[in-house]
């Protein structure tokens, strides 16, 4: 067991980014990310771990920092938010092709304009092919739990790939909720001393790092990149189940919720899954089997495991807090019905834009209108908005 304290979701993250005591951080604030990356430095001042902070001047700078020194051999973090993590995307596709095995958090905020610092998904969305595993938090737990495996996920020599650790703006990063933490002598030995893949400081072994690629050799690299993608997928599932013996709290890719028996359900990604689980509890109490899949990882995507989870699922409905402009459907219901075969009734609802609350009342209606559908009811729009106000 491990001590249990009262911590933000920016706090939390910044305990497992403690816990690691990575080399190097680079960092540069913004709204929601700034208190979580303050947090991290105040451990520096105070003596508790010896990472080096590097203080830039943008976030594209704090990329470009971390690329230097993850290729130099260093365990390297940063962190982040919205506008920040769009002005770094340059270098993020760089990092992922480099294989440098950075670990961000990545505090969601709505991506301008217009300007607004509410919770959403665009941001992590907009950099969903950048290469990067990402990894999505359902509470401020999970953002600890889930910011120290991504350690040793993005580290294993399968992967070799940097990980967004995503948590919801403000919803998580500035609510405070009981947190269990690992006590600091096991959460680093199970994050493990950084053994770097490669080095430029390394005289002995020579390398070249980011050297021009030709059509004879770019086609392959992007390959290789599909390749340690698909080899994260076994390893996050090891990392998942080492950390539940340490701690008994056991991670997938995927967390069904009363779904063994559902006729309906609800598939989401983030703190949406907490009130999507309450809205479940009161449908059943109305007589509607309700369930709910959660998502872990979008990156890789775990299609296979989404089409068992609701192969006997009548209708259901994706929750997308981002939308993909001029595409019927936000990316996640895109990505969902891919794997799904034309199985059974879905739709797509695009909600909690900006960070516009998603209450219980909204998503337990979806349920009520995903039962009627399966019963033989009207489909409706297949392409829906929940909280929209014209």
């Amino acid at each position: 067991m491990g001590k249990r304290i009262a911590l933000t979701g920016n706090d939390a993250g910044a305990e497992a980014l403690k816990d690691a005591n990575p080399d190097v951080a680079a960092v540069f604030p913004i709204t929601p990310q700034t208190e979580l990356m303050h947090k991290f430095c105040c451990f520096v001042h105070d003596g508790v771990i010896d990472t080096e902070l590097v203080l830039v001047e943008s976030e594209h700078s704090a990329q470009s920092a971390c690329f230097g020194s993850a290729a130099a051999g260093a365990r390297t973090v940063t962190a982040t938010s919205s506008q920040g993590l769009l002005l770094m995307a340059e270098i993020c596709a760089i990092t992922a092709s480099t294989r440098l095995p950075i670990v961000m958090p990545v505090v969601n905020r709505a991506i301008s304009g217009p300007i607004n610092i509410g919770c959403d998904h665009s941001d992590s969305m907009f950099c969903r092919d950048a290469g990067w595993i990402q990894i999505y938090c359902e509470n401020n737990q999970e953002a600890y739990d889930n910011v120290l495996q991504a350690f040793r996920i993005a580290e294993h020599r399968d992967v070799l790939l940097p990980v967004m650790v995503c948590l919801d703006g403000f919803i998580i990063s500035h609510t405070m909720e009981s947190v269990e933490v690992v006590e600091s002598d096991k959460a680093r030995a199970f994050v493990g001393p950084y053994q770097a893949p490669m080095s430029l400081l390394d005289t002995a072994h020579p390398i070249t790092v980011g050297p021009f690629h030709p059509n004879e050799y770019y086609f392959e690299c992007k390959r290789q990149q599909v390749e340690a993608m698909d080899q994260a997928r076994a390893v996050i599932l090891d990392v998942g189940r080492e950390f539940g013996e340490m701690t008994g709290r056991t991670y997938g890719h995927i967390e069904p919720y009363r779904l063994e028996d559902a006729d309906v359900a609800v598939v989401a990604l983030g703190s949406s899954c907490g009130t999507a689980k309450v809205a479940a509890d009161a449908a059943r109490q109305k007589g509607i089997r309700a369930g709910v899949l959660k998502l872990r990882t979008f990156r890789p995507f775990p299609g296979e495991l989404i089409a068992q989870a609701l192969q006997h699922v009548g209708a259901a409905a994706v929750l997308d807090r981002s939308i993909s402009f001029g595409l019927a459907g936000g990316p996640l219901f895109h990505e969902v019905r891919s794997h799904l075969g034309g199985r059974g009734e879905l739709v797509s609802c695009v909600y909690g834009l900006g960070g516009r609350d998603l209450d219980v009342e909204p998503v337990l209606d979806l349920f009520e209108d995903l039962d009627r559908i399966r019963a033989g009811g009207p489909a409706g729009e297949t392409y829906r908005y929940i909280g929209l106000r014209e």
